[in-house]
């Protein structure tokens, strides 16, 4: 098993039953699973397992923040509230989102992760420049996003060209690929430091089942990739 494997399991697990709750206590009113979405909670999981192995690694539990005083200044917006933070003697250190997707809609929503993905990683650099946060060195951004694994995300979906024709890895790619080239071009614009993509299927993802499509979105990857770069910056 690889590492953090059974871990990743469980806050997949966490994921698909705390969601299950929230849509039966909504009851059969809410169609659209419309609870499920607005609940919150869900990706809970990921957020402490991420705390757990940060903890495991050293780092003082007074540094992190995920379930309060997560709101850092913008550039473009007077705040926007982050899902986890790692900040030590007001440098901050780390920046986190953590978001999911389900189906059945899955265009709409696909554009709306990404520009709100875009528009806070400009948002929060711009802040840095105009030293928002002080005189210190460039935060980590990390972006996780766990999709639905299944027909609707996997299945080729076609664009409208009636003026220029899009990018040639757009064409026919599904949601799932559209998200693993999202997810890519974060970290190649230096947008994000590092993201973590996981699909997961919802017939068996109350078992945790998951998938990482590439290595080097996977969470081993990410957490590597955090926990290097906290513990650097305290070593300074």
């Amino acid at each position: 098993m690889k590492k953090y494997e059974k871990r990743v399991i469980e806050a997949v697990h966490y994921f698909w039953s705390t969601r299950e709750g929230q849509s039966r206590s909504a009851g059969e009113g809410d169609r659209g699973g419309r609870a499920a979405v607005t609940g919150g909670k869900q990706m809970d999981g990921f957020l402490k397992l991420v705390t757990e192995i940060l903890l495991e690694k050293g780092i003082p539990a007074e540094y992190i923040y995920y379930n309060t005083s997560l709101v850092l200044p913008g550039f473009y917006r007077p705040t926007k509230e982050w899902d986890m933070l790692v900040i030590h003697e007001k440098r901050l250190l780390a920046a986190m989102e953590f978001k999911s997707q389900v189906g059945p809609s899955f265009g709409n929503n696909f554009n709306n992760r990404v520009e709100e993905a875009v528009g806070s990683a400009n948002d929060l650099h711009t802040a840095f420049r105009e030293r928002a946060f002080g005189v210190s060195p460039a935060p980590w951004l990390g972006y996780l996003m766990l999709l639905e694994d299944c027909d609707a995300s996997r299945r080729e979906v076609s664009v409208t060209e009636p003026h220029y024709p899009v990018f040639s890895e757009f064409k026919d790619a599904s949601y799932a690929k559209r998200y693993e080239l999202f997810c890519e071009k974060l970290v190649l614009e230096r947008l994000y430091t590092s993201t973590c993509l996981l699909l997961t299927p919802r017939d068996i993802g109350s078992d945790g089942r998951y998938s990482e499509p590439k290595s080097e979105m996977s969470f081993s990857a990410f957490i590597h990739s955090l926990v290097g770069h906290v513990k650097g910056q305290l070593d300074r």
